[in-house]
């Protein structure tokens, strides 16, 4: 641990002394819990800036890679000696205290680092990934659980997250999907707010927080085909009502870091793009922290066609409102020149390392630099932490399908088959982007229902292999676990083993899906098949005639149209986590209830891709179902779907008012009961429709939600306050955000299918 030297805070020195002072006072994890004041902050950047070479004030811009293949560790400390601005993905708390102890003792103004790390769901301990948080439909849960992972993070001395990822998604086949909320906009807007206030707590700085990257900003979901880092062409009227909105949610919500996308946006990198970083960013959002690059992007600009030297690329994304280049180094190589010949002016570069120091003060960095050992220890793996991570995970699955009550299974079964690739295997339990999880702090399906039923049998077999083939440098960390090609022979008696097992058993758990490196970045399929031979182990084991359950594990839907229409039982858990055997086997048994809620339309199959619910109506609505001839165009599941172990109903929807008028409020209330013998939650959904105004609307859009816990036989009267401004949107046709009178339908219910309809009138207010 590094010693105290001094209890005087630095801002009770003068200012001189200040920079001079050799050791900061602290630990991290002990910063004063009063909040730094906006004044304090800006006479503190202020004054050092002053003090600051153009050179010292470029190191800032630049964000180092902590992995010895890309920085060597001499490099490392060489560049924490010479003022560089950040690192990531150091995560060893003593090599973190090494390097911050060489930035603010050795370097000439000792200005702290700064050390990010995707902690996407989890540092050490994982929860479930972002999609399955999304499916919750719990921004509560959502704030809790990303603040547990704040709390081990920063007790680790990591103080900022590539996260939360908030792009919106209609895709099935992009891989990094699993890291969003899913297919719409309002939900992502409730989503992104949790997870910001989760990440950074009331305010920047706030004890036991660290800060949040709102990415990729801005259209990275809307990748052309699905593919990964490809282009993205979104019109206005979708950029405005549907992909900005959950960022606009996020700097809202206090967002102090913005990440700009790999890809171009309407013919324009994003990394390069100032009409998104400054006109809509800082002028119409009045987003005061700062933007880093993503992975070479600043770099790439070239690559895009964007910029015709590395020079031009590091002016164009600095003028563009880029204040931080992650991974490569075009900033500290051609800025000072510019600045030199005046294709940068110094003053732009003040307002590019202007926030960054402020959050490096409001964190409390300056004088609390140091990671604390004993905290660190405390909080890595806590009992708290794998709470957190299990109660997520039962709250975040999804129950598809639930024929027969086959679901919870007894807990006096005698024996039971655990089949599957993915039944033992920790490393896909816990998901893409767990890079610093350990599988050996996973609870595997397979060994979570062995200690769920101590009495019986339990036996596990894989049945079949799955393996995305080559690996990418994503894959590097899992490729020793790779499975070994097998001849037809071996693979037909692995392949039967298992059958054998189902037929002795009294029931079977299938886990099936795709492995962790077949989700996530650098991930999309142009296929969403259950991967390999899976579906025909399905198929065999259902057709022996037993309880079968499917417990898939996913980073996105996957194509299971044989599966609902036959295997009684579908419980989606997509990656869980850490806790995830802890949380499964207590939803197949009863002792916790299903509450997941779909974000997204699951697809009968990926021709149907992009799909979404809130669609415009078609030229010809009465055969909406039939746009291809040998296919429904509706999906498996809607958007907002979920089964629970209890059964509800809706009834009696009334309004307070057949009119609202702008700046004014409408009361829906619906009656929910639970007519089921158990104890359960409902996600109540309230959409709305606008019949006619100066464009054409979605066929419903999400407007309000609530999740309710009822005991059997309760009735409760659900109540939704609707303010009329919600009902703007970006008209296309005026450009600009409008409230268009005229009458609108409100339906409530259990998914985007609800039935339970009434209508209202926006009039023009009688002021």
């Amino acid at each position: 641990m590094p010693t105290k030297l001094c209890q005087v805070p630095l801002l009770r020195l003068s200012f001189y002394l200040a920079l001079l002072f050799v050791v900061p006072i602290s630990v991290v994890g002990q910063q004063d819990d009063a909040r730094p004041t906006d004044a304090a902050t800006n006479r503190f950047v202020d004054q050092l800036l002053t003090r600051m070479t153009v050179a010292e004030k470029v190191e800032q811009l630049e964000q180092a890679p902590g992995q010895p293949n890309f920085t060597p560790p001499a490099k490392a400390e060489e560049l924490a000696r010479s003022g560089v601005g950040s690192f990531l993905f150091f995560t060893d708390p003593v090599r973190i205290n090494e390097l911050q102890r060489i930035a603010v003792t050795q370097s000439r103004l000792h200005i702290p680092l700064l050390f990010g790390y995707d902690v996407i769901h989890g540092f050490r301990t994982i929860a479930p990934i972002p999609l399955a948080m999304a499916s919750s439909w719990d921004p509560e849960l959502v704030m809790k659980t990303q603040a547990m992972a704040a709390r081990e993070t920063r007790a680790a001395g990591v103080e900022w997250t590539f996260a939360p990822m908030v792009d919106i998604a209609r895709d099935a086949r992009w891989g990094r999907i699993m890291e969003g909320a899913g297919e719409d906009p309002y939900l992502g807007e409730q989503i992104a707010r949790a997870q910001v206030k989760g990440f950074q707590g009331d305010y920047i700085g706030a004890p036991d927080h660290i800060l949040a990257s709102v990415k990729h900003f801005a259209g990275y979901g809307a990748a052309e085909g699905g593919r990964d880092y490809d282009s993205s062409d979104i019109s206005d009227e979708l950029l405005y009502n549907v992909y900005l909105r959950p960022f606009h949610a996020a700097a809202d919500a206090g967002a102090a870091t913005f990440m700009s996308a790999y890809m171009d946006l309407n013919g324009v990198p994003a990394t390069g793009n100032t009409w998104l970083l400054q006109d809509v960013l800082r002028k119409d959002w009045k987003f005061s922290g700062f933007v880093v690059s993503d992975w070479e992007a600043v770099k790439n600009l070239e690559t895009h066609g964007f910029a015709d030297s590395p020079q031009n690329a590091a002016v164009l994304a600095a003028s563009a409102g880029v204040n931080m280049e992650m991974s490569s180094s075009l900033y500290r190589e051609y800025l000072p020149g510019a600045i030199k010949s005046g294709a940068f002016s110094e003053a732009r570069l003040d307002n590019l390392v202007r926030p960054i120091l402020a959050m490096k003060y409001r964190l409390g960095l300056f004088t609390h630099p140091y990671v604390d050992m004993d905290k660190f220890h405390r909080e890595t793996l806590s009992t708290e932490q794998r709470d957190a991570v299990r109660i997520a995970a039962e709250q975040s699955a999804v129950l598809l399908k639930n024929d027969g009550h086959t679901l919870p299974l007894s807990k006096s079964l005698r024996s039971l088959a655990v089949l599957g690739p993915l039944a033992d295997s920790a490393l896909d339990t816990v998901g893409s982007w767990a890079i610093h999880g350990d599988r050996r702090d996973t609870v595997t399906i397979a060994k979570g229902l062995r200690e769920a039923l101590p009495n019986a049998r339990v036996d596990v077999a894989k049945g079949v292999e799955i393996s995305r083939g080559s690996p990418t440098i994503f894959d590097e960390q899992v490729v020793p676990d790779q499975p070994q090609l097998k001849d037809d022979e071996a693979r037909k008696v692995e392949f039967d083993h298992a059958v054998e097992l189902a037929r002795s058993a009294d029931a079977t758990v299938l886990v099936l899906g795709e492995a962790q490196t077949m989700s996530g970045e650098a991930a999309s399929r142009g296929s969403l098949k259950l991967p390999g031979e899976q579906e025909r182990l399905m198929e065999a084991v259902t057709a022996l005639g037993k309880p079968v359950v499917l417990v898939l594990m996913t980073g996105r839907p996957l194509d299971i149209t044989w599966a609902s229409a036959h295997v009684p039982a579908i419980l989606n858990i997509w990656y869980p986590g850490t806790e995830g055997g802890h949380a499964v086997a207590r939803l197949l048994l009863g002792d916790a209830n299903p509450g997941g809620h779909l974000p997204l339309s699951w697809p009968r199959d990926v021709g149907q891709e992009p799909l979404f619910y809130n669609y415009k109506i078609p030229h010809n609505p009465r055969n909406v179902a039939k746009r291809y001839w040998d296919l429904l165009s509706t999906p498996l599941y809607p958007f907002g779907y979920g089964l629970s172990y209890a059964s509800f109903s809706f009834s009696d929807l009334t309004l307070s008012s057949p009119d609202v008028a702008a700046g004014g409020s409408l009361q829906v209330n619906v009656k929910l009961q639970n007519t089921s013998a158990g104890a359960g939650a409902e996600v109540v959904q309230l959409y709305t429709h606008q019949r006619a105004g100066s464009a054409s609307r979605p066929i419903r859009e999400l407007k309000a939600f609530q999740k309710v816990s009822l005991v059997p036989g309760e009735i409760r009267k659900v109540t939704f306050v609707l303010p009329a401004d919600d009902l703007m949107y970006w008209s296309p046709a005026l450009h600009r955000n409008v409230l268009e009178p005229g009458t609108f339908d409100v339906w409530i219910g259990s998914d985007s299918n609800a039935t339970l309809h009434s209508t209202f009138n926006v009039i023009e207010s009688r002021n």
